[in-house]
């Protein structure tokens, strides 16, 4: 009798550390740090057009501006209009000045970024990123582009510049899930005879 009581026990720790296992990787969504620019960062000679086309922005990722503070700046626009007027003084919705700013992509549509250093935005120093929904596939129709400068890099060196660019695309897990995965594990542990 005592055999079979630890066998439903053990059964049913299964069980529960599966369950928990199954809903913690689902609330562990795997969202990606994307360090703007790349390992350039946000900075004048960074072609911000190349680095945005080979990255599928979604929903819960994160946007990550380093930058040198006092040299550059960040400033989220209102609208395509001022991205491409490069408005940065009067339609700025929120400026960031840390040289190590992380934002949230909270929703699915467009945002616009540029700095807010008199003249950089002009140069090119400016981004628009377009949010899918986590689960939409990663394709090129999706991913976001910035406006056309000068500089664009030719089709050929953008879809070669991918494996690097990916190499930013960190995942990451949210620790609550790490603590779910981790107490399921102890559960099961504590559970067997």
């Amino acid at each position: 009798m005592g055999g079979g009581y630890y066998s439903k026990r053990k059964i049913g720790g299964i069980i529960v550390a599966a369950v928990l296992l199954l809903f913690g990787s689902e609330t562990a969504v795997m969202a990606a740090k994307h360090v703007v620019g790349g390992s350039s960062g946000w900075d004048e000679s960074t072609d911000f057009n190349s680095w945005a086309s080979a990255q599928t922005f979604r929903v819960g990722d994160e946007l990550e501006f380093k930058y040198s503070a006092g040299l550059h700046s960040v400033v989220e626009l209102g609208g395509e209009s001022a991205f491409k007027s490069c408005d940065v003084g009067g339609s700025g919705l929120k400026s960031y000045t840390g040289g190590s700013d992380t934002i949230k992509l909270t929703k699915t549509g467009t945002r616009y970024f540029a700095c807010g250093t008199s003249g950089h935005c002009d140069q090119g120093m400016k981004v628009k990123i377009t949010t899918v929904a986590a689960d939409a596939p990663p394709t090129s129709s999706t991913t976001p582009t910035t406006s056309t400068s000068s500089s664009t890099t030719p089709p050929a060196a953008s879809s070669s510049s991918s494996s690097s660019a990916s190499s930013h695309h960190l995942i990451q897990f949210n620790m609550g899930s790490l603590v779910l995965i981790a107490s399921s594990l102890i559960a099961t542990s504590l559970l067997l005879p």
